[in-house]
């Protein structure tokens, strides 16, 4: 065939265009010049709304930093949008797909505090900067005497906030492991959490490319850079966030990881203050990736025992 154009919109945000580097570096290795990549930077209501105004909860609904680009794909001026997959709401736009979910990053929270050290070590009442309601209820629950402080932006904005003192002396700040090792800041990383420490929010360390439905070339391009693992993980924790029905304002996470023919996941739900804490865990086939999403869905809301995390 011949050179086919592919226009990739995404944020212009610095973790963005890392997250388009890695999507149209595997595109070039799987196609090499047969593709034409071209970059459309898309500034997003997340982006419009100044970090400060963001508490109203305008640019804090999830599809803030996804619907303009959205709108574009389904316009047709873009071929495929790039987003980081927490970032997309559970019940996808009408008349569009999930056409890759490329090799999963990390998952896991980090604590940054710029002093090394970890959340044991942290003074008392140490200040904690978070935009995360699901982050704030489990810090919380592992030290009641923190004060976590609401603090917005992208990596980079929250980076310079703590680095520099400019926001009332943050003692640390907790982001996702995958954007800070994206954006080459992994040594800023004082303590990694385990998953179950600190519950990942769902779909975090994936990207998701997304197409309009029906776009058969498109398609047909994007599955050499779909990775199995990853597209049943991510069936997994979405079809758990459906089940739930809840949206950033709620503190939640969920994280699944294969195993062989296995695959387990745990889940929280809590109130914000970190009272009313839920964790549970299931585990069973692969294959029944979904549905075991919505059954762990079921038990956080029931307070139904989990199932056994040794299923087969």
């Amino acid at each position: 065939m011949g050179v086919l154009s592919v226009r990739i919109g995404a944020r212009s945000s610095r973790l963005s265009q890392a997250q388009t580097a890695i999507v149209s570096g595997l595109l070039k290795k799987s196609f090499g010049d047969v593709l034409a990549l071209e970059f459309v930077p898309v500034k997003t209501l997340g982006d419009r709304v100044p970090p400060a105004k963001r508490s109203s909860g305008l640019a804090g609904e999830k599809g803030a930093f996804t619907g303009d680009i959205e709108a574009l794909l389904l316009d047709g001026r873009i071929d495929i949008a790039i987003h980081s997959m927490k970032d997309l709401t559970s019940d996808l736009t009408e008349g569009l797909a999930i056409g890759a979910t490329p090799r999963r990053s990390d998952p896991r929270d980090a604590l940054v505090t710029g002093k090394g050290g970890t959340i044991e070590t942290l003074p008392t009442h140490a200040r904690v900067g978070t935009s995360s309601l699901r982050r704030k209820a489990q810090l919380l629950k592992m030290r009641r005497d923190l004060e976590v402080v609401e603090l917005h932006g992208n990596v980079d904005t929250r980076l310079r906030k703590l680095l520099a003192g400019d926001a009332r002396d943050l003692d640390a700040i907790v982001l996702a492991v995958a954007g800070l090792e994206r954006i080459g800041e992994a040594a800023r990383i004082s303590q990694r959490f385990s998953i179950d420490e600190m519950v990942p929010a769902a779909g975090q360390g994936i990207i998701a490319v997304q197409m309009r439905k029906g776009d058969r070339d498109i398609a047909k391009v994007l599955a050499k850079i779909d990775d199995e693992v990853t597209g049943l993980e991510s069936r997994c924790e979405r079809a758990f966030a459906q089940r739930l029905g809840v949206d950033c304002n709620v503190p939640v996470g969920g994280c699944a990881r294969v195993s062989g023919v296995n695959i387990r996941m745990v889940g929280m739900l809590a109130k914000e203050d970190g009272s009313e804490f839920r964790r549970k865990k299931v585990a069973g086939p692969r294959s029944e990736a979904a549905e075991l999403g919505k059954k762990l869905a079921d038990e956080l809301l029931s307070g139904a025992p989990a199932h056994r995390e040794d299923a087969s």
